[in-house]
């Protein structure tokens, strides 16, 4: 993993496309550990190199937040950011650098805005303190299969869908809103099995979301590695549709696509 430090332009990006919904995103790093192999946000890196290199670099935004400081004198009232949209706030680096830590706190004391944080690492857990202390917050966990097999083919960086499980249960434990984001569903082996082991963490909100082929801004855009598993293991349209139904039938809130990623339901 190559981590390097750069100064960022700016800190908050307007919101657009699929979560225009929001009024900001907010991403403390570029890039992303985790290397999934369906990630629409190695779309985005700014050289091919960089693109076919996704989930091996991690640059750290040494400035984040200063640029934040800078808006004290012009605080965030009732606007709604979405940390983050192409990365995870909770980089593996993060657990030393506490830069999303350090966003957190500036946001809860200079601002008041409602927060959606979007992660699939339990080291969100971390800041419970701060999360549940902003007037309107929400944790969303991405969980994406029953299967460990089918976790390592896709996501072979990521942590496992059990500690993400556990991670969520103790953010819904603390008071927090929270939603379990299943975006998008890899390949599920026991749908029934699997919606027992979400509604048990106590989390009432879920969102769902096929793969999309086709490069759409915000949107999951399905790389051609992760096409190539997927037609390896025969997941297609018809089964989801069918996976998703059984989930519906047994989760207590589950809203497809960008109803799900809404910041307010």
């Amino acid at each position: 993993m190559k981590i390097d430090h750069q100064p960022a332009s700016s800190i908050l990006s307007t919101a657009t496309g699929f979560i225009s919904d929001f009024d900001y995103t907010l991403n403390p790093y570029s890039g992303c550990a985790f290397a999934c192999s369906y990630c629409y946000a190695a779309f985005f890196t700014p050289t091919q190199a960089l693109q076919d290199e996704w989930g091996q670099w991690v640059r750290v935004k040494d400035n984040a937040l200063d640029l934040l400081k800078r808006r004290r004198n012009r605080p965030l009232i009732d606007k709604v950011i979405y940390m983050s949209s192409v990365t995870d706030p909770y980089q593996p680096v993060e657990k030393w650098l506490e830069l999303t830590r350090a966003l957190l706190r500036e946001l809860l004391d200079y601002h008041q805005v409602h927060l959606v944080i979007q992660t699939r690492s339990p080291l969100v857990c971390r800041d419970l303190d701060l999360i549940r202390e902003f007037a309107s917050a929400r944790v969303n966990m991405t969980v994406t299969t029953d299967d460990e097999t089918i976790r390592k083919a896709f996501e072979p960086t990521c942590p496992p869908n059990t500690l993400r499980l556990d991670a969520i249960r103790d953010v819904a434990a603390a008071g927090i809103d929270t939603c379990v984001t299943l975006a998008p569903l890899l390949p599920v082996r026991d749908a029934e099995s699997f919606a027992a082991r979400l509604a048990a963490t106590g989390v009432r909100k879920f969102a769902i979301q096929h793969f999309h082929a086709t490069r759409s801004r915000f949107v999951a855009g399905t790389g051609a590695r992760a096409r190539a598993l997927l037609a390896e293991r025969g997941w297609d349209e018809r089964h989801y549709a069918r996976v998703k139904q059984a989930l519906a039938a047994r989760l207590p809130d589950l809203r497809e696509g960008r109803a799900g990623f809404a910041p307010i339901w």
